[in-house]
C-alpha cells in the first residue's frame, strides 16, 4: 500500500530525501543539510546508515514561512533607487 499525500505536487510521495529538496528549492544538498541540521526543516532519520527524509507537506511549510519572511522583509525595506541586486 503506497501512502499519498494529499495537497502536493510531488506525485503523491510522502517524504523526499535532500536530494529531493535541493532539487525543488533549487539550492545544493549541503544547503538542504544545513537546513535541516539548524532545525529550520523539520526532518526524520531512518535506516541502519541515518538517511534524512523530509515529509513533503514540511517542505510546502517551510516554503510558505519563507514566503511571510520575504514579504515581511519587503515591507519593513521599501525598495529603493539605493537598492544593489544579488543572486
Amino acid at each position: 500500500m503506497t501512502w499519498r499525500a494529499s495537497g502536493t505536487d510531488n506525485g503523491g510521495v510522502r517524504f523526499l530525501t535532500l536530494a529531493d529538496v535541493a532539487e525543488t528549492l533549487n539550492i545544493s544538498a549541503a544547503q538542504a543539510y544545513a537546513l535541516v541540521r539548524n532545525g529550520e526543516l523539520p526532518a526524520i532519520k531512518v535506516g541502519g546508515r541515518g538517511q534524512w527524509r523530509i515529509e513533503a507537506r514540511e517542505l510546502e511549510g517551510f516554503i510558505e514561512r519563507m514566503y511571510a519572511q520575504t514579504r515581511e522583509f519587503v515591507s519593513a525595506h521599501p525598495f529603493g533607487r539605493d537598492e544593489v541586486f544579488s543572486d
